[in-house]
């Protein structure tokens, strides 16, 4: 008798615990895909880099590509519509997955060329997407540079409508975050409606430079140049320890998990260096920016 009580509450432990696994499973978010994340290209465009992002990012495939912001030079009602007709091309050349814009200030200065960017871009200003079981929300800060009252109330009821859904991304342009993290502020809007709906990364361009903050948890982002002019003397890869460098990042969701790897173009404008995001600080990189071969000492 004994035997068989012990038999019953072994198979009950087992059954147990694989009740628990398909618990797990069904609350881990079905995820496994790739994008790539492109800088600015203009504020002084570089066509040769923003080319040579493209080429590398279509060999690796991506599901989608999403922009920080500034694809055109802009600035300028009479010119801004050639100027968009000459990126179709390239449109064309990767029409095989989406590209999702987010609006910088080379992009949209007035109420004609908002009209022209929704029309290029085939979207809002501002808007959002879902992939698989992720988010992503996409803002306006082209003017002014920041997020406004409205763009605010949209993230709001975005992210409340989409409070289950898991990772979440937020993606504008201006990092006006930086001076208020800087400033150890944690009460303003975005942050707080961040934390409140669980977003794991924040993402902006703008500032030519990589920028990598962890605040409360959260992931903040600016990418930074995928063809946009750097200051003169860092256009060689001098300015890499100061996140002045050519570069795009890729990004792997798995389940709720976000891995995102900067990738250095190589060439005559970079040394085609890659790391893990998250191996960049406050203060810069973490590891040794020679090449970590000339310090490696094999064992035999």
């Amino acid at each position: 008798m004994q035997r068989i009580h012990r038999r019953w509450v072994a198979n009950v432990v087992v059954l147990a615990a694989f009740a628990a696994i398909a618990v797990r499973a069904l609350e881990e978010p079905r995820n496994d895909f790739r994008f790539a994340i492109l800088g600015d290209r203009t504020g002084g465009a570089q066509p040769q880099i923003y080319g040579r992002v493209w080429r590398e990012i279509d060999l690796m495939h991506p599901e989608f590509v999403i922009s920080v912001g500034d694809t055109i030079e802009g600035t300028e009602d009479a010119t801004a519509e050639q100027q968009w007709r000459e990126m179709r091309p390239i449109w064309a050349r990767y029409r095989h997955f989406p590209v999702y814009f987010a609006a910088g200030n080379h992009d949209v200065w007035s109420d004609f060329s908002r009209q022209l960017y929704e029309r290029e871009s085939n979207r809002k200003s501002y808007y959002s997407f879902d992939y698989e079981d992720a988010h992503f929300t996409v803002l306006d800060t082209a003017i002014p540079r920041e997020l406004t009252a409205e763009q605010l109330d949209f993230l709001e009821k975005d992210l409340e409508a989409s409070k289950d859904r898991d990772p979440k991304f937020i993606i504008f342009h201006h990092p006006y975050w930086i001076q208020l993290i800087e400033q150890g502020r944690t009460d303003f809007p975005l942050h707080r409606l961040a934390k409140k709906y669980g977003v794991g990364h924040i993402l902006s361009g703008h500032g030519h430079k990589f920028v990598r903050i962890v605040h409360d948890g959260i992931v903040y982002m600016e990418v930074g140049s995928s063809g946009g002019t750097m200051a003169k003397g860092l256009i060689s890869g001098e300015g890499f320890a100061d996140g002045r460098f050519y570069h795009w990042v890729w990004g792997h969701v798995k389940g709720s998990k976000v891995r995102l790897t900067v990738k250095e173009i190589g060439g005559q404008m970079g040394r085609g260096r890659m790391f893990g995001a998250e191996d960049w600080g406050r203060d810069g990189p973490k590891f040794d920016i020679a090449d970590p071969a000339l310090s490696e000492k094999p064992g035999t």
